[in-house]
């Protein structure tokens, strides 16, 4: 079957190159791969949220992200900090990335799971050499690395272009091959990870793990630009994608209502209702000073995937910040995510931390349908996600444009904390044309950056249209596109 798909590391190509099949197909070789080869954005103890387009026309969403632990003590967080701690074991919800992969894999992918989880363990004894995103990586993170044992034993020391071999993580991959995925939800990984956390103070419980359950949903839908898009729902922020989809392109003013929104009214529907029409209305006032999550820092991998029926994927599976919580479990390989950072401590808050809640979430997918086109797209990026798509929303919903070049073009964002700034500012690449007389009329900060940078996000996306299959992988990532 013919398909297109971008990643951000050519290692997932190859294995997409390799798997053939459909969309589904090429999407999980290359995701599973990720985890080998971009460990430091993605792996086995992250999570997952994908949109899957059925030759068709339906899509439904699969939201694989982890709760926190059912018996965490929530007024001893509060009591110890002020805000939720972004690192540490405190940090860490329960996985959902390999839940994720199977659900994905249920949807119509013509090979079976296993095979594409022996190729990544495969790749994991051999070894991969380090790319320049993992070797920036390793530096900004050297900190985190020295102080866990488990990730100084694995990353320590590495440089561009050494060979990165990870056996434990090539053990637990070929574990779940064997025994599925409930080698991880009920079986003994999931029992050696619980008891790894617990020896650092969380409250993970094998039974936390085991009860996790991908989520299947309806998408958010909306009318812009000439085509249909469809986004994941809460607890993903797919709903500021939408609030942000307008002809005439990003806003300062539009983006800093979103972010607020956002952070205001974002959170888990399980737990308390999530006003999804004051997210994608952008309904808040703009708000200043300094952002509640920590920062991004590469904190995701995104893959886009179409085939010649017309089924589009968009995966998009992170740890959250370079290395997660900054814990590797040695008898796994497994890193863990730090998620949980991005809880509320406030009371009330619908995003606040509660036992059994999933917390709010960056991760971002959407496809784009106009008229005979289908379009997939995601980016890396954190919270910026939404902004960052909308920079190149016009491009994805005109079937003529060149993808390639649209990915590839300057870009700007906005935000505090989460940019590791010290109040709102507004950044931008060179050449973008960024809001700069707008920024300094509403009193936030403008800093034009030196060079493209992963800050303003990586994006893939893939392309069925009338001129046949197209891909586009963003020249701020490790990888690129091919069409089969």
């Amino acid at each position: 079957m013919s398909g297109a798909i971008a990643a951000p590391h050519t290692a997932a190509l190859d294995a997409a190159r390799q798997a053939g099949g459909n969309a589904l197909d090429l999407a999980l070789a290359a995701a599973t791969t990720l985890v080998v080869a971009y460990p430091h954005q993605c792996q086995v103890g992250g999570d997952l949220i994908a949109l899957v387009r059925e030759p068709g026309g339906e899509v439904r969403a699969v939201l694989s992200a982890g709760a926190a632990p059912r018996g965490v003590d929530v007024a001893a967080i509060r009591a110890a900090h002020e805000r939720m701690p972004g690192q540490g074991p405190h940090a860490v919800t329960v996985p959902g990335i390999v839940a994720g992969w199977a659900a994905l894999a249920g949807m119509g992918a013509t090979q079976p799971l296993d095979g594409h989880l022996r190729a990544a363990a495969a790749l994991a004894e051999e070894g991969v050499p380090v790319v320049p995103g993992l070797a920036r990586a390793i530096g900004e993170r050297s900190e985190a690395i020295a102080g866990d044992p488990g990730l100084t034993a694995v990353f320590g020391g590495l440089r561009e272009g050494d060979v990165l071999c990870q056996p434990a993580l090539a053990a637990t991959l070929r574990t779940l091959a064997d025994e599925g995925i409930g080698a991880l939800y009920g079986g003994p990984i999931g029992e050696r990870l619980a008891a790894f956390l617990r020896s650092l103070g969380s409250a993970m419980a094998p039974e936390d793990i085991a009860a996790h359950q991908p989520e299947v949903a309806a998408p958010l839908t909306a009318e812009a630009l000439g085509a249909t898009w469809h986004a994941a729902p809460p607890p993903s922020q797919g709903a500021t994608l939408l609030a942000l989809l307008a002809p005439e392109g990003l806003t300062l003013e539009r983006a800093r209502r979103a972010n607020a929104a956002r952070d205001r009214h974002l959170g888990d529907p399980r737990m308390s209702p999530v006003d999804v029409d004051a997210l994608r209305g952008a309904l808040a006032p703009a708000s200043t000073g300094t952002m509640p999550s920590p920062r991004p820092a590469g904190d995701t991998v995104a893959i886009a995937a179409v085939d010649g029926e017309g089924r589009a994927v968009t995966i998009i599976q992170s740890l959250y910040q370079h290395f997660g919580a900054g814990l590797l479990d040695p008898e796994t390989g497994v890193i863990l995510h730090n998620r949980g950072g991005a809880f509320s401590l406030e009371e009330g808050h619908p995003g606040a931390l509660a036992p059994g809640a999933r917390p709010p979430h960056t991760l971002c997918p959407a496809i784009v349908v106009r008229d005979d086109a289908v379009t997939a797209i995601g980016c890396q990026g954190g919270r910026a996600q939404p902004q960052i798509l909308a920079q190149v929303a016009a491009d994805a919903a005109d079937p003529a444009s060149d993808l390639a070049a649209a990915v590839a073009r300057p870009r700007w964002i906005v935000g505090g904390g989460d940019l590791g700034r010290e109040r709102e500012t507004v950044v931008a690449e060179p050449g973008a044309q960024a809001p700069e007389a707008d920024a300094a009329a509403a009193s936030v900060a403008f800093e034009r950056l030196p060079a493209l940078t992963g800050m303003a996000g990586q994006v893939q996306a893939a392309r069925l249209g009338p001129a046949g299959l197209s891909a586009g992988s963003d020249p701020r990532a490790d990888g690129g596109a091919i069409v089969l």
